[in-house]
């Protein structure tokens, strides 16, 4: 059962899907949340996160998907839209799930796509004994320095306040809240298992950085999948395919 959204966070309203499973004994179920990626949406490339949610509603796993402030259908513009600010979205939207009677509040995990992964483990973290399971999809944790060296480009007028990103207005804001933040150390509080996947042909985040992640970070608890030569967002159907079904068995009741 696939149904539209909202949350209404800091006044704004965030627009999102929910995928419910139909089981019936009508017992709470587990539910991931799936975060988005910068200048991303709730559906991704190639409806990714729309497959996703899908493919764990049928095993028994309800989703909810939300575009964040700024992005999609929300509110906002996205020239506001800082690190910090979506992490405080993904925490009301857990917290919305948490209280949400149709799910088991001990088995929510969050998958997180690019910097929708960063916000993922950051969330985490923050919040170790709420999270079930951990999934990190190319997870950005370069993205301080991708974000300084972008702002810092020659052609970019600092006076303007903003910066144009394939057409996205990027606020000076964004850059200075994200180049304060060391994604790995911050990360670290997170105790339980992760599941982290990256396309070795990746020119967007090495998959090297998923490998600081396994090395730096998560330690055994982390399974790292690399994908040969699959790109940033795993353009092609057997990459595609093998993402969601390296996470429906991460995820999967009973695993």
């Amino acid at each position: 059962m696939q149904n539209a959204i909202t949350l209404i966070h800091n006044g704004l309203t965030l627009r999102g899907m929910e995928h419910i499973p139909d089981t019936p004994s009508q017992e709470p179920v587990p539910a991931a949340i799936l975060f988005h990626g910068f200048t991303g949406t709730k559906l991704e490339p190639h409806r990714m996160f729309l497959k996703i949610s899908r493919a764990l509603e049928r095993l028994g796993i309800a989703s909810f998907r939300y575009d964040f402030s700024g992005s999609g259908e929300s509110d906002g513009d996205f020239e506001n839209m800082t690190l910090s600010g979506e992490v405080a979205e993904a925490h009301a939207i857990l917290d919305s799930v948490q209280a949400d009677p149709r799910v088991d509040a001990s088995r929510i995990s969050l998958i997180g796509l690019s910097m929708g992964g960063l916000v993922a483990s950051l969330v985490a973290a923050e919040r170790p004994d709420d999270v079930h399971r951990l999934v990190l999809l190319a997870p950005a944790g370069s993205m301080p320095q991708y974000v300084r060296a972008m702002a810092s480009h020659p052609d970019v007028d600092v006076s303007r306040g903003y910066f144009d990103y394939a057409g996205n207005l990027v606020g000076f804001n964004f850059a200075a809240d994200i180049a304060a933040v060391d994604p790995f150390e911050r990360a670290k509080p997170y105790t339980g298992h992760v599941l982290i996947v990256h396309g070795t042909g990746d020119e967007t985040v090495p998959y090297q950085v998923s490998q600081n992640y396994k090395d730096q970070v998560y330690g055994d608890r982390a399974e790292l999948r690399l994908l040969e030569g699959a790109d940033h967002t795993f353009n092609k159907m057997e990459w595609e395919q093998e993402v969601i079904q390296s996470i429906c068995s991460f995820l999967a009741p009973g695993s």
